[in-house]
């Protein structure tokens, strides 16, 4: 099993969440994350005063599939949310070793 985390631009979230059911996964995770890479903040305005703000509001995604699925789930968020401007994110793939859904005991892929 692999879990797949992408940090993306916040706009991007519907679409994204919309091709990743289509597709068939069945659950992500969402949170709200502040950061910066190569994008090292940005400027705003606020009634007429100008503001530099070091962190970037980012949205991580995250999720667990199949070692089979995990190539076609970074597809579907390359091809959803590339932009081709800096500040499009990362995608980072771990493995894990086991899960477990509670409710049943479940466990392996049949927790995913």
């Amino acid at each position: 099993m692999k879990k797949i985390e992408a940090i993306i631009r916040p706009h991007k979230v519907e679409d994204l969440h919309t091709a990743l059911q289509e597709s068939g996964f069945s659950g992500i995770t969402v949170s709200e994350v502040r950061g910066y890479g190569r994008q090292k903040g940005h400027k705003e305005i606020y009634r007429g005063s100008e503001y530099n703000l070091e962190f970037v509001p980012k949205v991580k995604i995250e999720l667990v599939c199949t070692d089979e699925s995990a190539e076609k789930a970074v597809g579907i968020i390359i091809d959803t949310c590339k932009t081709g401007q800096v500040g499009d994110g990362k995608i980072f793939i771990y493995s894990i070793e086991d899960a477990i859904r509670i409710r049943t005991e479940e466990s392996g892929e049949d927790a995913v």
